[in-house]
């Protein structure tokens, strides 16, 4: 089958092409920047450029459109951002794919809107509060707090404050006054990232991994399968609500109640820990775009872990030391402490030598000067991030 990926610079892509891969389909990617994460695979035959989708969603759209008429595509898989375009022009996409209605997606896509679609369908959340002005800041007197922008990409939109003056100080940064914001309170816990995947309103199958170790950006540089009390309560609820058809993602604190949702997202997220753990969440999505139903899957094992070593090299090098990166690297390579037992998911070399391409730059980048994992950082989220004025354009194009 001839795949093609909505980008090329995402982790979730890169891990999507491996698996696509894998299965012997052939894969091809849609991308801004010609250095992206998913040029350093054998699994990806061709790399079309198209506009940068944080600039104009509609002239990518147009260039999606036209590449997977011309190349015969048979699907085209959203893997990142660019699901809310391709949900918002459904009826003129000229191939397959597998996303949620609109109306469906716009309950979730804003954060706002995803803790009140979250509260009305009664699954848990920290506490939060949608402030207006800098008067309703007032009324928050539990810290620390996360700020949240209703629109933002990979953590970008979020800071957390302390105290009261730090809230005011991170909320006067994120635009308060031309935005509403949303408070949540800080929940106590590891993190566990949770994918889904539905049809038409049935829970297909899902899985949860925790956050072992941290990279970059908040990221998952060590991850460990787990399955959570009362998490399929939650999903098979949420996805009924929203008669959600294709994949959906969650960030979940893993409190002493039980999982507490922070964020949600319309697409799928870095699959290959639920494939180690037994859950092919890309193989299902791909038969939900050719038209099939796929079966419910069985839940995953749990105690399976897997590295990014890319994430957490970069993540060393945000201490600014030399020593520390190639501590990291050197714990990660040897798989001692947290690494132990842990398989790459990202850049697997086996049978794919040139995936170590990235992880080489970015060893010799950090080491000579460490700040530059800015740069990296920023070129992996910045061609596919979600702006406001993106969003805007979109629900205008929808005619909703």
């Amino acid at each position: 089958m001839r795949v093609l990926l909505s980008e090329g610079s995402g982790l979730t892509s890169r891990q999507v092409a491996t698996r696509l891969g894998a299965l012997g389909h052939h894969v091809e990617v849609l991308s801004s920047t010609p250095l992206c994460l998913t040029r350093f695979t054998r699994h990806v035959r061709a790399l079309h450029p198209v506009p940068r989708f944080a600039d104009d969603p509609m002239e990518w759209f147009a260039a999606a459109n036209r590449i997977a008429r011309q190349r015969a595509i048979d699907v085209l898989l959203p893997t990142q951002e660019q699901v809310a375009v391709l949900s918002a022009l459904h009826g003129r996409l000229e191939v397959a794919t597998v996303v949620p209605s609109f109306a469906a997606l716009r309950r979730v896509q804003d954060k706002i809107e995803a803790w009140r679609t979250l509260h009305d369908i009664g699954i848990p959340q920290p506490a939060s509060i949608v402030v207006q002005g800098k008067d309703d800041l007032a009324s928050v007197g539990q810290f620390p707090v996360f700020v949240k922008r209703p629109i933002s990409t990979a953590s970008a939109g979020v800071r957390r404050a302390a105290t009261a003056a730090e809230l005011v100080a991170a909320a006067t940064a994120l635009g308060l006054g031309r935005e509403a914001l949303l408070v949540q309170a800080q929940a106590a816990g590891p993190l566990a990232m949770v994918q889904a995947l539905a049809d038409r309103g049935r829970l297909v199958a899902h899985h949860a991994n925790l956050r072992v170790i941290e990279g970059i950006g908040g990221g998952a540089a060590v991850k460990e399968s787990v399955q959570l009390p009362m998490l399929t309560g939650h999903l098979q609820r949420l996805v009924q609500a929203l008669d959600w058809h294709g994949p959906i993602s969650m960030d979940v604190i893993v409190a002493a109640e039980g999982p507490l949702v922070i964020d949600v997202n319309p697409r799928l997220v870095e699959p290959l820990n639920a494939q180690m753990a037994g859950v092919d969440l890309v193989g299902a999505m791909l038969d939900l775009a050719r038209g099939g139903h796929p079966p419910t899957m069985p839940d995953g094992r749990a105690g399976i872990r897997s590295r990014q070593i890319l994430l957490a090299v970069l993540g060393a090098a945000e201490s600014g030391q030399r020593a520390a990166v190639l501590r990291e690297l050197a714990a990660a390579l040897r798989g001692v402490g947290e690494y132990r037992d842990a398989a790459e998911e990202l850049t697997p070399v086996r049978g794919d030598p040139i995936a170590a391409i990235p992880v080489i730059v970015a060893v010799f980048a950090t080491v000579i000067k460490p700040s530059l994992w800015r740069l990296f950082h920023a070129g992996a989220t910045g061609p596919y991030s979600l702006t406001p004025e993106a969003w805007q354009r979109i629900i205008s194009a929808s005619g909703s």
